[in-house]
C-alpha cells in the first residue's frame, strides 16, 4: 500500500455551472494520508460554457494530474475508464396550466389506448358471453364482469408499475425503470464513443 494511490472513477457525476472538477468527488480514493491530501483537491477540469451539458472526464487525463503532483506516486485503477460529468443547469419553472394540459393529455390518450385494445379484442362480447355462461341469462351490460374487471385493471397497473403516485410500493425495480435504466446505459456509452470520436478527429487536424 505505501506507494500506491488506487482510484475508481464515478460512472456519472453531476455539477454545476462554471463550478471546478476536483479529484475527490470524480473518484474513490485509497491512499496513504500524505498521499491522499496532496491529490485530493486536484482539479480536474473547470466547467465553462463551451462545455454545453456533457463532459468527459478520460482515465488517463486523470493518471496525468495526479503523476504531475506526485510524479513517483503508483497509480492503480480499478472499475471505468471515464467519467461522464452532467452539467445541471437552473429548471425553469413550468406553468401549472401546461403541467395541468400535459396531465390531461396523457390522460385521454391512455384511456383512448386501452379502450381500442378493448375493442380489438372484443372484450364487451368476451364479458357477455361469460355472463350468458354463468346465469343463463343474456345482458348487453354485464357489470358483474365490467365493474371488478375495471377495478382490476386499474390495481395491475399500479402493481405493474410499482408505484402509488411518488410512493414505491417496494424496492423491485418497475419493467419501466428497468427500460429506462437500460436506455441511460446505451446513451452513456453512445455520449463516450462520440466523445472519442471528436477527440480523434481533433487530433487528426492537428
Amino acid at each position: 500500500m505505501e506507494g500506491s494511490v488506487y482510484i475508481r472513477l464515478r460512472h456519472r457525476l453531476q455539477v454545476r455551472p462554471e463550478s471546478s472538477i476536483q479529484l475527490e468527488n470524480t473518484a474513490q480514493i485509497i491512499a496513504p494520508e500524505h498521499y491522499l491530501q496532496a491529490i485530493r483537491k486536484i482539479v480536474l477540469h473547470k466547467v465553462t460554457k463551451e462545455d454545453k451539458n456533457i463532459i468527459i472526464l478520460d482515465l488517463m487525463r486523470v493518471i496525468s494530474q495526479i503523476k504531475s503532483v506526485l510524479p513517483n506516486v503508483d497509480v492503480q485503477t480499478i472499475g471505468p475508464s471515464q467519467t461522464i460529468v452532467e452539467v445541471v443547469y437552473k429548471r425553469k419553472k413550468v406553468s401549472p396550466a401546461l403541467f395541468a394540459a400535459v396531465w390531461l393529455l396523457l390522460f385521454i390518450g391512455a384511456a383512448m389506448a386501452i379502450m381500442n385494445f378493448h375493442e380489438d379484442v372484443s372484450m364487451r362480447e368476451v364479458h357477455q358471453r361469460l355472463y350468458l355462461m354463468m346465469t343463463g341469462k343474456e345482458d348487453p351490460h354485464p357489470l358483474l364482469f365490467q365493474v371488478p374487471y375495471s377495478f382490476g385493471l386499474g390495481l395491475g397497473m399500479i402493481l405493474f408499475f410499482n408505484h402509488v403516485f411518488r410512493k414505491r410500493i417496494n424496492e423491485e425495480p418497475s419493467p419501466l425503470e428497468v427500460e429506462m435504466f437500460n436506455y441511460q446505459q446505451d446513451l452513456d456509452q453512445y455520449v463516450i464513443m462520440h466523445e472519442n470520436k471528436e477527440s480523434m478527429k481533433h487530433l487528426d487536424d492537428d
